[in-house]
């Protein structure tokens, strides 16, 4: 679709060209240009700025460049029933318009945008700066080997036992049996590598059975995982 920005010395302004018109109403060309011109005699708007482009079918093409408002005009005059195609045409313009940055018309403009973009690329890398610790520091614990109880945990993540245990809870890691003290660990937690259950001997019955127990341990996977969300949940 043809659309032009004609640009002032003081402001952009949007415009549509006869070309997408005639698309948008599936007319042809020369009847949108015809339907311009009678209007413009007929003074209910003046005369859009026009460009040549190049010959087709033997005849230099004549290209009007409409404003929004007479666009409208234009529409009204030959379908009307198009009104709404147009409405939406130009939200999608307009959109596209606001999403663009500004042009510097000016030399002062263009050494504050300069300035502007400067300083937060100033930002950015003091940014960068700042978290690049932390982020070696959470790829350190990442790369670590063995596994730690969920107190040892707490205290590496600078956070009270009974409120790590209640996020973890509360966020599907770990859950109890009806009637047993020890945590386990939820399977898509355990599949994932964030978690993993350390069996204990206690000891062995009369029977000879071996009484065992689970221990549900945080491998250095999950420790960054919990670093990270719980960096924003406190």
């Amino acid at each position: 679709m043809a659309t032009d920005v004609m640009l002032s010395n003081t402001r952009s302004e949007l415009t549509m060209s006869s070309e997408e018109i005639a698309e948008l109403l599936g007319a042809r060309h020369d009847n949108v240009r015809r339907t311009i011109q009678r209007l413009a005699n007929r003074h209910v708007f003046p005369l859009p700025p026009a460009e040549e482009k190049p010959a087709t079918g033997g005849r230099p093409g004549l290209v009007y460049h409409v404003s929004k408002r007479d666009s409208y005009v234009v529409v009204a005059q030959m379908s009307p029933e198009f009104t709404a195609r147009l409405v939406d045409r130009w939200q999608e313009l307009e959109d596209q318009q606001t999403a663009r940055p500004a042009i510097p018309q000016t030399l002062p403009e263009a050494l504050r945008l300069a300035a502007d973009l400067a300083e937060q690329c100033g930002a950015l890398r003091a940014v960068v700066t700042e978290q690049k610790p932390k982020i070696e520091a959470l790829e350190r614990i990442a790369d670590s080997s063995g596994t730690m109880c969920l107190t040892d945990a707490a205290k590496h993540l600078g956070v009270q036992r009974k409120w790590l245990l209640a996020w973890m809870r509360d966020n599907r890691w770990i859950y109890r049996r009806e009637g047993s003290a020890h945590w386990l660990g939820y399977q898509p937690r355990l599949s994932a590598g964030l978690l993993e259950h350390k069996v204990t001997v206690l000891g062995t019955e009369e029977d000879g059975e071996q009484r065992l127990a689970s221990q549900v341990r945080v491998t250095p996977k999950g420790l960054t995982v919990l670093a990270q969300k719980l960096g924003r949940a406190v």
